[in-house]
This record gives structure tokens, sequence and C-alpha cells, in this order.
């Protein structure tokens, strides 16, 4: 049983959190909370939230902060996070980590650990440029740090990989700038409230568990 159990994870694009994630999560009961999953949920069940959300995104517009707080809320209440859930891709600004408080607060849930995946620059641009993604499942590879054990062929699936036409030098750079401008003031913010803990996620993957499971038990 692991002492911090319900946990945000933090860090650049290319940093490992889903690969990382993916090992926890066979190891814990944890439930795994993205809001781009928790979107579509509540689109596909027609809720008032979706309603709302879809309403905005038909119109081209960015679904507000307070819409997916609400949303992140409501999958807290849900038992399968009783048991310990990873927050990833919310909070990504200071704004919604405030908010992320209070939809905590609400639910009677608190945040235990946030964890920063902390690797060099180059090491993220290089992973982000040579990733491999399945056509059937959509899981992740990468050509150089996480190879498929067949060539062009998903472990999970057997689907066909490849490489999507966002996975450029010129895309890697401007998420990484968008990371920069707006979710590593998180660093500080989460450093301030004593709930961030590092970890060196260039290690190879093994390691890089150890380590986590180091600062979620420390």
């Amino acid at each position: 049983m692991l002492k911090s159990k319900n946990l945000v994870f933090l860090g650049p694009p290319g940093a490992g959190k889903g690969t990382l994630s993916e090992v926890l999560l066979r190891d814990e009961k944890l439930a795994h909370i993205s809001t781009g999953d928790i979107l579509r949920a509540e689109i596909a069940q027609g809720t008032e939230l979706g309603k709302s959300a879809k309403a905005l995104m038909d119109q081209g517009k960015l679904v507000p902060d307070q819409i997916v707080a609400d949303m992140v809320a409501a999958r807290l209440t849900q038992k399968d996070c009783d048991e310990g859930f990873i927050l990833d891709g919310f909070p990504r600004t200071v704004a919604q980590a405030k908010l992320l408080e209070e939809a905590a607060a609400k639910t009677g849930r608190t945040i235990d650990k946030v964890v920063l995946f902390d690797a060099p620059r180059d090491l993220l641009i290089q992973r982000l440029t040579a990733r491999l993604t399945c056509r059937q499942c959509k899981a992740s590879f990468n050509k150089l740090f996480a190879k498929p054990a067949k060539d062009g062929i998903c472990d999970h699936c057997g689907g066909e990989l490849f490489q999507r036409s966002d996975d450029s030098l010129e895309t890697a750079q401007n998420r990484l700038k968008v990371y920069d401008e707006q979710t590593a003031p998180l660093i500080e913010f989460y450093t301030q409230n004593g709930l961030l803990a590092t970890i060196d996620s260039s290690l190879p993957k093994d390691q890089g568990y150890a380590a986590l499971l180091a600062v979620l038990n420390a």
C-alpha cells in the first residue's frame, strides 16, 4: 500500500509520465484520471456539464477551467477513486490548481503528493520526435527509449505503429514552450504547498519506477 495515493503527475511533454503511470497502474489499484477522457465521457452521457462543454467546442471555443474542474470533481466522487487516483494533464495552470483544491475539498478528497517528472530538454526533444503510436489501441512507444518487441508492431494489440505528423521538431519545441509558459509555474505553487516531489525521469524505466515508488512511500 502506497503512503501517498491521491496524486498529480506534473512534467513537460516527453518526461515519461504516461510510461511510468502504466507501470504503477499495473501494480496499484488507482484510478487514472485524464481530463480528455472525462470530457468525452460527459459528452457521451449527455450530462449538463457535457452539454455545456460540447456547445462551446462546437463553436471552436475552449472549455472554461471551471467546467473542467467541475467535471474532475464529479469524477473524484466515483468509487474507483476510493483507493487513490492519478491526475494526468490537470491542472495545467496555477488557476486550474486552485480550482482543483476547491474541487477536491468538495468531494472530501485531498491531494497527497504532486510528482514532478524532470528530464533534460535535449532528451525531451529526442523522445518527442521519436514517438510511435498504435493505429488501433493508441498505445505509445519510442524508437529510442521504449522500442516495441517487434519493429512496427504494437506489443499490446498487434496493431500497426506509425509516427504522427505532429511529432515533428517544430511541434515538440512549441509544446515545450507552452509548458514553460503555462504549466511550469505549478512547480513553485506546489513547492510552497509542501506537496512537490521530484524524480529524475531521464533514468531507464526500471530505475525511474523505483524512484517514483520511493517518493510515493517517503
